[in-house]
């Protein structure tokens, strides 16, 4: 079973909470939008959000975590903390892999039957995926490095994060560095002797939104740089060589990843 981890900001650093559901309402249904039934998502978040759309594979996780400050690492950290606790959630259910899923994202309705027919795989990252800017007619495919750029880019086997016997208190919480940093998954798991492939296929929209509550579009590029200098020159790199290709959105793209306007 391959179960999406869904974190959700506090209402109190969100630039408009309404704008935060419309999101994460339009996600949730690409999610849930899988050719098979065998997946779970957990949500996690400090108040659960208000959206016209339920599913049974749906579980809402609410924790009393503090609200971060303003500053984006301090955001980065309860994001990373809240896919801890969403990962722990699950444990007794032993699901085959993890995919954390931003609240403004989009995935391929394909993903969940694809890891169904490789449950003991070390999991894949999406080097193929789309960009778009809500409310065009157009779409971008980026044929590689999708993962430098979006966080809804990692399919981990279970047994392969390092977690607690059971969640500890926000300021002990410890995680493994790949989930607040999506690019390093490769190298570190490569590292541990545990490497991950590419998804043979455009996995993921990393969507541009106008109500602005995306925590990576809200990180300055010295700071990205400053945190992670080698992995940001070499994701760069792999962007400036990776061909991009704009066309028309396509029914066959929204109905595969769930893609529609704000309700």
């Amino acid at each position: 079973m391959l179960a999406f981890v869904i974190p959700i900001k506090s209402p109190k650093v969100a630039t408009s909470w309404q704008g935060v559901c419309q999101l994460f309402e339009r996600t949730l249904r690409s999610v849930c939008n899988q050719t098979s039934e065998n997946f779970l998502v957990v949500v996690v978040c400090n108040e659960i959000p208000q959206i016209n759309f339920s599913h049974p594979n749906v579980k809402y996780l609410k924790v009393d975590f503090p609200v971060p400050n303003s500053t984006y690492g301090a955001k980065g950290d309860d994001k990373a903390k809240k896919i801890v606790a969403g990962l722990l959630s699950v444990r007794d259910l032993q699901p085959n892999h993890i995919m954390p899923v931003d609240p403004d994202d989009c995935v391929s309705n394909k993903i969940a039957s694809f890891v169904e027919s490789s449950p003991n795989s070390n999991g894949w990252y999406v080097d193929q995926g789309y960009e778009y800017d809500d409310g065009s007619n157009k779409i971008a495919i980026r044929k590689s490095g999708f993962n430098t750029i979006c966080g809804s880019c990692n399919i981990i086997n279970y047994k392969l994060f390092n977690l607690p016997e059971s969640l500890l208190s926000y300021e002990q919480i410890k995680f493994d560095r790949f989930i607040n940093g999506h690019p390093l998954a490769i190298s570190d798991l490569a590292a541990r002797g545990n490497p991950i492939e590419p998804l043979p296929f455009p996995g993921a929209i990393f969507i541009r939104d106008k109500v602005g509550e995306s925590i990576s579009m809200q990180e300055p590029l010295l700071a990205k740089f400053q945190r992670n200098p080698k992995e940001t020159v070499r994701g760069f790199k792999k962007l400036l060589l990776s061909p991009i290709n704009t066309r028309k959105l396509t029914k066959g793209i929204c109905e595969e990843f769930g893609l529609c306007g704000l309700k």
